[in-house]
């Protein structure tokens, strides 16, 4: 199960929503070992394109040295989908390579009829996908 933050939750689906009709993608740092989301870090899409997204290298080498620094891990990776359901590609699956990390997927595209974006989370480990269940909070309890 994710459990994130409000101000976490809102600031990925406006991150979406800016780059919308390009997919976004970035990363919640957290303390190692910890399960929790903290540090908020958008990213350039790199590909710059409404049906993928790739993190630029440089920019990518960068924060992972600054989360090794810091004493964080990736505990969520997310992106957007600009036309489909917020679920994870055959691209999205064959790119996931944090085991630990939770996958979040923000739909921008009215795809059920729920409303204006979708916001689920996906653990993938060697290629299988597992949904899980996402619990929004005010703030996390020590």
């Amino acid at each position: 199960m994710l459990t994130i933050t409000h101000d976490l939750y809102d600031r990925i689906v406006s991150h979406a929503r800016q780059d919308h009709p390009d997919e976004a993608c970035g990363v919640v740092a957290g303390p190692v070992g910890s399960g929790r989301p903290e540090r908020f870090i958008p990213m350039l899409n790199a590909a710059r394109s409404p049906t993928f997204y790739e993190f630029d290298s440089g920019d990518l080498l960068k924060l992972y040295r600054e989360m090794d620094d810091l004493d964080e891990e990736p505990v969520v990776i997310y992106h957007s989908h600009t036309a489909t359901e917020a679920y994870p590609s055959r691209t999205d699956i064959s790119y996931a390579n944090e085991p630990g990390a939770h996958y979040v997927l923000v739909s921008t595209a009215d795809t059920d009829g729920a409303g204006p974006f979708q916001f689920r989370s996906f653990r993938i480990v060697e290629g299988e996908v597992t949904e899980e269940e996402v619990t929004v909070v005010d703030r996390y309890i020590p």
